[in-house]
């Protein structure tokens, strides 16, 4: 009798005051399972105040719904205007927040990480993650939800980035996304 591999449920978000994008991954040895994704639009409520309350609020559902193991969220990168820096770093910290009231363990990534992570290059767009993610998982996903898509992407990060530690150690001499796909050429569709 063959022992059953665990799933693990990876969260991503990518944070953002006026919408704020989540998806959800399984991961069964090296085979990687969309579960759900989705966003949450703020810009309809009064106040900040509000927002946070709604952000806290819906990570907390997710996380009672699908009991992730982990999360992965999108690091603030610097801004021009101090004020949306800070509004978008007290969004992220809810969603922290939520997280860790329930002891789910917690990673950031820059963008520019989860880009090259995904994609091979760090200053891709939006739709060249989502076509990405498309391939990836198989399926058709939804333009409207680009926030989702990104969050999703941040998932997949966490997996990669975490599955290339394990893999490389720490005398290997190969790094980054080259040294991804050799060492898991059976998870990279060629087309």
């Amino acid at each position: 009798m063959e022992a059953k591999i665990a799933e693990k449920i990876i969260l991503g978000v990518d944070p953002g005051t006026r919408v704020l994008g989540y998806g959800l991954i399984g991961v069964t040895g090296n085979q990687l399972r969309l579960i759900q994704y989705g966003v949450l639009r703020l810009e309809k409520l009064p106040s900040h105040e509000l927002k946070l309350k709604r952000i806290f609020e819906r990570i907390s559902g997710i996380i009672e719904d699908y009991l992730p193991d982990e999360m992965a969220i999108e690091a603030q990168f610097y801004g021009v205007n101090v004020q949306s820096m800070l509004k978008l770093g007290r969004a992220q910290g809810v969603a922290m927040a939520a997280a860790l009231s329930r002891e789910i363990s917690i990673v950031e990534y820059l963008p520019k990480k989860v880009k090259q992570s995904v994609t091979g290059n760090g200053n891709a767009t939006k739709d060249q993650v989502a076509y990405m993610l498309e391939h990836l998982f198989s399926q058709k996903l939804e333009k409207q939800f680009l926030d989702a898509t990104d969050a999703l992407a941040v998932a997949v990060c966490h997996h990669m980035h975490g599955k290339t530690k394990a893999l490389t150690g720490n005398n290997s001499k190969k790094k980054g996304w080259s040294a991804f796909v050799s060492e898991n050429s059976d998870r990279v569709k060629k087309s």
